[in-house]
C-alpha cells in the first residue's frame, strides 16, 4: 500500500489510478478542514483539486530539472499575484502540497496518510483551549471618524489610557469629500466589558459620527 505505484515509465493507468486517489481524498480532506477553517467555497473547491494538481506537476517533470525550474518559476508567479492568506489557509494549502508530491512520486498511501491524518490532527487540535490564554486579549481595529475642524493629535489620550491596555496609531484617511477624517487605531481593551462605555464616551469627543471596532487583521487597516 505504501509502494509506489509507478513503474519506470508511468502508464497511464497508473496515471489515472493517482488521480482518482488524489482528488477523492482531497475532497475529504477539504470537507474535514472547512469545520475549522473560516473560508470561502472557492477557496475549498481550490484545496480539493491542489492534491492532484501538484501530484501532476511532480509526475511530468520526473527528473527533468529544465522543467522543474520553469514550472517553479511559473508559481512563484502565481504567488506574488495572489492575496496574504491567514494561517489556516495557508496551512491548508502546504497540507494539500505536501501531499500532492507525495501522490506525484506515487507513494499514495503516504499522500492519503498526510491528507487525511493532519486533517484529523488539524481539527482535533483546534478544539483543545491549550493555546487560548484568556490574559492575551484580542487585538482589535478602532475607527474613529472626526470633523476637519477637530486636532485629533491628543484629543483622545485620556479616554485611551482610561479603557486601553495599549494602543497604537494605524493610519488616517480623509472622507466625506474631504470634510472629516478617518482614524484607524490598533487596541487592545484592558476589560472587553467597557466597550459600550469606551465608544459613547468617544461619541462625546468626535461630535457623534461613526465609531466602529472590528477584528484586527493585517490586511486591513485603513478602510
Amino acid at each position: 500500500m505504501f509502494d509506489s505505484i509507478y513503474s519506470a515509465a508511468v502508464t497511464t493507468s497508473e496515471f489515472f489510478l493517482m488521480a482518482a486517489i488524489a482528488l477523492a481524498s482531497g475532497l475529504v480532506y477539504a470537507w474535514i478542514m472547512s469545520f475549522r477553517v473560516r473560508s470561502t467555497k472557492r477557496f475549498f473547491t481550490v484545496a480539493v483539486i491542489l492534491p492532484f494538481v501538484v501530484a501532476s506537476v511532480i509526475t511530468f517533470v520526473n527528473g527533468n530539472i529544465g522543467a522543474g525550474v520553469a514550472i517553479g518559476g511559473a508559481f512563484a508567479l502565481i504567488r506574488f499575484r495572489s492575496a496574504q492568506g491567514s494561517a489556516d489557509e495557508l496551512a491548508t494549502i502546504l497540507i494539500a502540497m505536501g501531499a500532492g508530491i507525495a501522490f506525484g512520486m506515487g507513494y499514495v498511501g503516504y499522500g492519503v496518510v498526510i491528507l487525511l491524518g493532519l486533517s484529523v490532527l488539524y481539527f482535533l487540535v483546534s478544539l483543545l483551549p491549550i493555546f487560548a490564554h484568556q490574559s492575551q486579549a484580542e487585538d482589535l481595529l478602532l475607527k474613529i471618524t472626526i470633523p476637519e475642524t477637530l486636532n485629533y493629535s491628543d484629543v483622545f489620550t485620556d479616554t485611551f489610557k482610561h479603557y486601553l491596555k495599549q494602543w497604537e496609531n494605524a493610519g488616517v484617511k480623509t472622507t466625506g469629500m474631504g470634510s472629516m477624517f478617518r482614524l484607524s487605531f490598533k487596541i487592545r481593551m484592558k476589560n472587553p466589558a467597557e466597550e459600550k462605555a469606551f465608544i459613547d464616551e468617544l461619541r462625546t469627543k468626535n461630535g457623534n459620527l461613526e465609531i466602529s471596532i472590528l477584528p484586527y487583521t493585517e490586511k486591513e487597516t485603513i478602510l
